[in-house]
């Protein structure tokens, strides 16, 4: 006679065999529950490629001059004869003319400065700098100046004390320094490491009447007297070659915001900062966003894994430019333009072409070992391990809005929306070890599907330096517009094994995922095109990963760890010695939603349990709901449990008969 647990084991069993044999459960796709003959299981294609792929061109070069071609036009020495013609740095910034006409330097016979740099000699210049002088330029927009410096007046007016601090700050000390804490845990190792200093750190008593000047080491210790760093520190130093912001002061002749207005209330701090002569001090463009910019972007190049971080960074000291009240917002918009082109001028074509890869290697074996670590993971891990409390860019959501906020600074579009982004020569570098799985083409496509929207004050220039978004690029694709096929090696680390792509993506093209390596999609993403997955993993992040369109996992491994179950809008197709995996929590969090026909021609589901979901015996956990279920996986694993498989016409479920 059997004892009670027994009985109950074999009932069980009994229940199971019955539900697997009702629901199609048999290991035979072959067999119906009949026992007769049924036709092999009718596997789908793939999904079609479109057969092309989008693509950046470079804007007419003969009718646009790429800066990163002539930066070498744009120098302080010939800053009183730069015009649009002559100077790349003025021609990039050239869309404030639009609203503002500045008073031309008059030069003998009339003639302008000459490209070759044979200028004739001035005969007048009175440009006094000060607002209202008929001689200094011409207001074409009212309107958008007027709301320039009201944005001053009001920011100035309601700043808080940890602001006039961090203005100060931002102001007094050097740039490379100070936004060298926007690499949040690994801030100090790159201090020590550059043997960084600084003399500013506080706004003394006597500020208010005493100029107080760095004198402390800026960027650090460069070349060969420091072997550790030293690289990095040449990179850091040289990427503002032909960056100077003078010749656009000059060219422009807008004056700060103080002068505009006595509304303005710049830092107390900084009254002994003011310049006593206008006539050399031009607010448009801002030479500290500028420096904060480009010197950013180095630092991002260098350590990627703080690539948004370091962008965020140097648009806040830009912000700190305005709280300061010695800029206005386009003054700093225009200097984040102009400290992107020289940037990639630098990196593109500049000395730091043959430079960038020893400074890329340098900075990261010298930083993991001031980190203690020994892995890319690990080394990833790290530079995101502090909390809002220790790293002010810890929070990704806050980045993000104050990066895309600090692009525009609320100014409404006054022109053409709809305008196509056009992508600058050369600045696809600017992303080369944040997406070094992609190519150059690829990037530039980045750059486009990224860029904001035409129509901007200032920001439409015909190379297209001022819709570039970088931090929005640094989280891949905007849109797929054509075929795009990622392949990462996972074998050459980093970001190649292992990267998160956060857009919401849109477009009717297809995405196809290739070789070794992980790429997590977290947006709420509508492309249509459908997506294919032939090796290495493709992983869910959010509920709408994968778009509109099928999913075809032909090769690899297919992930879910949403926060809510994943959803397919159209069919779902799983091959042989393929894997699904699916990281299931409560809620159904991690489970497969299936708008069309599912058909599993066999492979595996591997279920794991997120921490703080534990199922319990008895528990039917559903995994996978569908229109229409065809097939069956070869192998079910659930580390951890025994389990019955749970098959009907619409879904699967495991039910949990115990642990193992």
């Amino acid at each position: 006679m059997l004892s009670p647990r027994h009985a109950r084991t074999l009932i069980a069993s009994l229940i199971g065999a019955m539900l697997l044999t009702a629901c199609g459960g048999s290991d035979d796709n072959n067999t119906n529950n009949t026992g007769a003959s049924t036709p092999p299981l009718a596997v789908p294609a793939a999904p079609k490629d479109l057969g092309f792929v989008d693509s950046a061109p470079v804007a007419d070069q003969a009718a646009v001059l790429p800066f990163v071609d002539f930066a070498y036009t744009n120098q302080r020495g010939d800053a009183r004869y730069a015009t649009q013609d002559t100077n790349a740095g003025v021609r990039v910034l050239g869309g404030f003319l639009d609203l503002w006409q500045p008073r031309s330097l008059i030069v003998d016979a009339g003639t302008t400065a000459a490209a070759n740099g044979s200028f004739p000699a001035v005969v007048a210049s009175d440009w006094t700098g000060l607002p209202g002088d008929a001689t200094d330029g011409t207001i074409r927009n009212a309107a958008v100046l007027a709301a320039n410096i009201d944005y001053v007046a009001t920011v100035t007016a309601q700043r808080t004390a940890a602001q006039t601090l961090a203005a100060y700050l931002d102001d007094r000390r050097g740039k490379a320094y100070s936004i060298t804490d926007g690499m949040g845990p690994l801030t100090t190792a790159w201090r020590t490491a550059a043997q960084q200093t600084t003399t500013i750190t506080d706004i003394a008593a006597d500020a208010t009447t005493v100029l107080y000047n760095d004198s402390g080491n800026n960027t650090g210790v460069a070349g060969s007297a420091n072997t550790a760093f030293g690289t990095v520190v040449d990179f850091v130093n040289n990427i503002g070659e032909n960056g100077s912001t003078e010749p656009a002061k000059r060219f422009f002749k807008y004056a700060r915001p103080w002068r505009w207005s006595a509304s303005v209330q710049v830092v107390p701090a900084l009254e002994p900062a003011k310049s006593p002569t206008p006539a050399t001090d031009g607010g448009y463009t801002s030479g500290h966003t500028a420096e904060a910019v480009r010197d950013a972007i180095a630092m991002a190049y260098v350590v990627p894994e703080r690539f948004q971080e370091m962008v965020a960074r140097g648009l806040e000291l830009g912000e700190n430019r305005i709280l300061a009240g010695m800029h206005s917002p386009l003054d700093v918009v225009s200097g984040r333009m102009l400290g992107q082109a020289t940037a990639a001028a630098s990196i593109a074509t500049g000395n730091n072409a043959a430079r960038k890869d020893a400074a890329y290697a340098q900075a990261r074996s010298t930083l993991m070992a001031a980190a203690n670590v020994t892995t890319d993971a690990a080394f990833r891990d790290f530079a995101h391990s502090g909390s809002t409390a220790t790293d002010r860019f810890a929070d990704y959501a806050t980045n993000k809005a104050n990066y895309v906020r600090r692009m525009t600074f609320g100014f409404a579009p006054i022109a053409d929306t709809t305008k196509p982004a056009v992508v600058p020569k050369g600045a696809e570098v600017l992303l080369e070890t944040r997406l070094p799985y992609l190519d150059a083409a690829q990037r530039r496509v980045v750059l486009k599907t990224t860029a904001v929207a035409s129509g901007y004050p200032v920001m439409d220039d015909a190379e297209g330096w001022g819709r570039l978004n970088l931090f929005a690029a640094a989280d891949g694709y905007g849109a797929f517009r054509g075929d795009v096929v990622v392949n990462m090696d996972a074998s050459r680390g980093g970001f190649h094994a292992l990267d998160t792509w956060r857009n919401d993506i849109g477009g009717d093209g297809k995405l196809t995922k290739q070789g070794t390596g992980t790429l997590r999609l977290g947006g709420q993403n509508t492309y249509t095109g459908g997506t294919q997955v032939t090796a290495g993993m493709l992983q869910a992040v959010s509920a709408t990963a994968f778009g509109k369109g099928e999913v075809y996992l032909g090769g690899g491994t297919l992930a879910s760890s949403a926060d809510a179950q994943l959803v397919i809008a159209g069919a779902f197709t799983q091959l042989a010695d393929t894997t699904l995996q699916l990281d299931i929590g409560s809620g159904g969090a991690g489970r497969l939603a299936v708008s069309g026909i599912a058909t599993v021609a066999g492979g595996t589901l591997a279920v794991n349990f997120r921490s703080g979901f534990r199922p319990s015996v008895g528990d039917t956990i559903a995994l996978l709901n569908c229109g229409s279920l065809r097939g069956r996986f070869t192998t079910i694993s659930v580390p951890g449990y025994k389990t019955t498989a749970v098959y009907t016409e619409t879904g699967l479920s495991i039910r949990i008969d115990g642990t193992a």
